[in-house]
């Protein structure tokens, strides 16, 4: 589970810096427009493809973490070991949701490569975006699924 920790600490690093590039150009774009009527050509292109890199990124630890949507208000009253068994099925549902969209990621991304196709106005590749988008919904799918196998207990236990 160390170096599940570790990747998906990774990615959420990698995430953050992915966002902070975004807002950097948003910034740039935004002081060029009313300064100098200049913008940066693309820029909602690239902030659009970047903030759905950035969301498959944070998802690993999100999930390492629990942090993913639980409905512990109708399992408050039940006991500690059918909270447990709850969680895993919900890990266990996540973990294969999270097979099934790095699966039809990864076939799109290999479809937008076959292709060639890219944004409008730059012509961005947007298999560029699958490929950021595999590695973490599969890691997210692999955390899961170690959950559902060794359990996990809530981060404040």
């Amino acid at each position: 589970m160390r170096l599940l920790e570790s990747l998906a600490k990774l990615c959420a690093i990698l995430a953050g810096v992915l966002l902070t590039v975004v807002t950097l150009m948003t910034c740039g774009s935004l002081i060029g427009r009313n300064l100098f009527g200049a913008t940066i050509v693309g820029d909602f292109e690239l902030s659009g493809a970047a903030a759905g890199a950035a969301v498959a990124l944070f998802m690993p630890w999100c999930q390492f973490q629990r942090g993913n949507i639980i409905v512990d208000f109708f399992t408050a009253r039940v006991s500690r070991g059918r909270r447990e068994t709850l969680d895993r099925l919900g890990a266990l549902l996540l973990g294969l949701t999270m097979a099934l969209l790095t699966w039809r990621t990864t076939i799109g991304g290999i479809n937008a490569w076959k292709s060639g196709s890219g944004t409008m106005l730059i012509g961005f590749p947007e298999w560029v975006i699958y490929v950021a988008m595999v590695p973490p919904l599969a890691l997210t799918a692999i955390i899961a699924l170690a959950q559902v196998a060794r359990g996990s207990p809530t981060p404040s236990q």
